[in-house]
């Protein structure tokens, strides 16, 4: 069974999760951890549980979601997962850093791009990648279908939808990813967004203002 643990981080408020499961193996998803305090806490999390970080998945690559990537690679030695469409948001960061009030951001090379449909795995269990284009060029989710979530990143969130007035997003392009790759999946799924609380599939598919089924 996948156990999740969130953290809050940064000044976008942004949630990071570590997922694991009884093999103590770990992936990190979106370590936006940005000062030594953040890094600190995420850090003593993974020692006190004794957890082996295998790999780092981001959903996509705008600033909140990514500060940590370099950290975490470092720490640990393991390897970055992407999907090949948000390496220009990637790439744009280091520009864009500053005017987030950021100013020690360290850029990462991807090591891996996810492919819509594949399979990510570490220790007994395993996340379906689906591609959710729209707030972001290259978003992707991640589901746990034996344990019922969805890691969303910024695409779906309890009475809201992630932003699209960003470069490279598009509100039109958002939509049909919830609903045909996010609205498909069974009610009960929890949703695990990129900022604030958590939600289910069928919560939003019944009162989401933006997008109802």
């Amino acid at each position: 069974m996948v156990q999740i643990q969130s953290f809050t981080f940064n000044p976008l408020a942004e949630n990071s999760y570590v997922l694991y499961d009884e093999t103590l193996e770990a992936v990190l998803i979106d370590p936006g951890c940005y000062d030594p305090r953040e890094k600190d806490a995420l850090t003593d999390f993974i020692a006190q549980n004794d957890l082996k970080p295998v790999k780092l998945l981001n959903t996509h690559a705008h600033i909140d979601h990514v500060l940590g990537n370099a950290f975490v690679k470092r720490k640990y030695g393991i390897e970055l997962y992407l999907h090949e469409s948000d390496l220009p948001v990637l790439k744009s960061n280091k520009i864009l850093a500053p005017h987030y009030g950021i100013m020690a951001y360290e850029e990462t090379e991807v090591d891996h791009f996810l492919i819509p449909g594949e399979t990510v795995t570490f220790g007994n269990s395993a996340l379906e990648v689906r591609f959710v284009p729209g707030h972001a060029p290259g978003h992707v989710a991640f589901v746990g279908h034996a344990d019922r979530f969805v890691i969303g990143g910024d695409v779906l969130f309890r009475g809201s939808v992630g932003r699209t007035d960003f470069p490279l997003s598009d509100f039109n392009t958002l939509v049909h990813s919830i609903r045909t790759q996010l609205y498909t999946l069974p009610d009960d799924y929890t949703v695990y967004p990129g900022h604030l609380g958590t939600t289910t599939i069928g919560q939003e598919k019944r009162t989401n203002p933006f997008v109802r089924m």
